[in-house]
């Protein structure tokens, strides 16, 4: 396993600002060594949850002509209809995806083939469940197409995760599995789906970016 480019900055001056303030505590705290050793092991604690939280884990994808993959690890919060007025101006099922800190946070490509459409939306930043977040949060959204059909996805900006990244741009070749994009520190996304895909998930069920198949189209 390596960790995400993404995450360099952020683990250095994790790192940088948890030994100022041990060894800023040092002189205060030179009688009682348990304190100091405590200290210094919730910092550790502190430094792997931000460590882990960058860690790219080693997935082979199935292709598979037809199905949709998880963009993302996390936990289905939501299936339900609903109209999709930014591209579409349809009905879709959406899908949403619940990413905790303790998740990765990369965003992986669900289907082979094109990217048709990218736009990115400043916004709110109320938690990652609420119902208005994903029309009020922060979020880019992409359209991705192929023989078989053609399916939105959303990053959404949580109450934690005030950045996102994204790598592509509209008119790129993508295969199914590929990173677009990552977000930082617990967030969501959702995936707008035809009314004719066959859902594969259930509500609250876990899923693996890359590997829990979402839909069949």
């Amino acid at each position: 396993m390596r960790l995400h480019k993404e995450g360099s900055k952020i683990m250095i001056f994790t790192f940088i600002g948890l030994l100022v303030f041990n060894l800023a505590l040092t002189p205060f705290l030179s009688g009682s060594p348990i304190i100091r050793g405590a200290f210094g092991l919730f910092s550790l604690f502190i430094f792997g949850v931000v460590v882990q939280f960058f860690r790219v884990p080693n997935r082979k994808v199935e292709i598979k002509d037809g199905q949709i993959i998880s963009p993302a690890d996390g936990k289905v919060v939501v299936i339900e209809k609903v109209f999709e007025d930014e591209y579409y101006k349809e009905e879709r099922i959406q899908v949403s995806i619940f990413m905790s800190p303790f998740n990765v946070h990369i965003n992986w490509a669900p289907l082979s083939g094109l990217v048709k459409y990218v736009k990115y939306h400043p916004g709110r930043f109320l938690v990652a469940w609420h119902p208005k977040s994903s029309t009020e949060n922060e979020r880019t959204t992409f359209v991705f197409e192929n023989n078989k059909g053609s399916i939105l996805v959303r990053q959404i900006a949580g109450f934690l995760a005030r950045r996102i990244v994204f790598f592509v741009k509209e008119e790129d070749k993508i295969d199914k599995g590929d990173e677009f994009g990552f977000i930082k520190f617990g967030s969501r996304v959702d995936l707008l789906l035809p009314t004719n895909a066959k859902i594969k998930v259930n509500l609250d069920q876990k899923v693996i970016g890359k590997q829990t198949i979402i839909a069949e189209l």
